[in-house]
């Protein structure tokens, strides 16, 4: 093959890629029983944008846990590095600023901001390398936390190298729509997390002022949703992760007694111009073929490739 030819080839790969990227991804996967129903370009890596504040809730309110903390308590510093991040600061963030760890997650986690994401992570970064006796980078120790979390999930796809999801200079970190589907799972498995992001709305104070936060996810408060994250940036475009509950199924067994079937339907939708539209569609047609799975026994036939395993612990 010339070399020409070659080059020729290379350029048409990388265009291929280019576009790939850009279509939209997705999965539609049942959280209890983890049969995936639907699913489009869910093992392709991109930027997930704000999504990745998922993870940070999840650590953060795992920490709590661990730690004994309580969130609404514990007082941490906006730190010096929220002056490198850039974007929009609702709450006016100033480092030395006192905020509490529960009123900076759901400005993270409802409103989206990056600069509250980030107090988040430095506070309880710090509080990691004291435990551990270590003194590097508090915001980086957290995101170390992130990325162990994605491992101990089977998320191999997925690299955070921040705690809010900006694409900054060597900070472009990825996911899949399948990847952030198993911690969506996770994360609504936590009751801390979960009561976090079904959050309509929320009054929070800095610095002396009150703030209201209104979630950025359209949906919240349409019948069983349960939350969880938006995401946008031009690299990533607009992005949800959402969780819908439905009643659980009764149902009589041979044995005469009752079981209980709980459902619960978790869509990831990236780069999509539409995503709330987009995501009602995805969970109407969730439902229904889930519905149909049911009534034809719930058959597997390849756990592989029809389960999206997710560990419990």
């Amino acid at each position: 093959m010339s070399p020409l030819l070659k080059r020729c080839i290379f350029v048409l790969m990388g265009c291929f890629t280019t576009i790939a990227s850009a279509q939209e991804a997705y999965m539609v996967v049942e959280a209890h029983s983890g049969k995936v129903f639907l699913a489009q370009n869910s093992s392709a890596k991109r930027p997930v944008a704000s999504l990745t504040k998922i993870c940070t809730g999840v650590v953060a309110t795992d920490w709590a846990i661990a730690t004994g903390q309580d969130l609404k308590k514990v007082m941490a510093s906006v730190p010096e590095s929220v002056t490198r991040v850039g974007g929009a600061n609702p709450l006016n963030l100033q480092p030395g600023q006192k905020i509490s760890l529960s009123d900076a997650l759901y400005a993270a986690l409802l409103g989206s901001d990056n600069l509250a994401a980030m107090t988040v992570a430095d506070h309880i970064g710090r509080d990691m390398n004291n435990r551990r006796g270590k003194q590097e980078d508090p915001v980086w120790a957290f995101v170390k936390e992130m990325n162990e979390l994605a491992r101990v999930l089977g998320m191999k796809n997925t690299r955070f190298l921040n705690p809010h999801g900006l694409e900054l200079p060597k900070q472009e970190g990825f996911s899949t729509a399948a990847d952030m589907a198993k911690l969506s799972i996770y994360a609504m498995r936590r009751p801390a997390f979960a009561f976090f992001v079904r959050q309509k709305s929320r009054s929070i104070t800095v610095a002396g002022k009150s703030y209201t936060i209104t979630n950025t996810n359209q949906l919240i408060g349409e019948a069983g949703i349960l939350g969880i994250k938006t995401g946008q940036t031009t690299p990533a475009g607009p992005c949800l992760a959402t969780s819908m509950e439905k009643d659980p199924l009764v149902r009589t067994k041979p044995d005469g007694s009752k079981g209980a079937t709980p459902r619960r339907m978790i869509v990831v939708l990236l780069n999509s111009p539409d995503r709330f539209g987009r995501t009602r569609g995805l969970l109407s047609q969730g439902w229904t073929a889930y519905d149909q799975w049911l009534a034809s026994g719930a058959l597997i036939q390849d756990r592989n490739r029809e389960i999206l395993h997710v560990p419990k612990f």
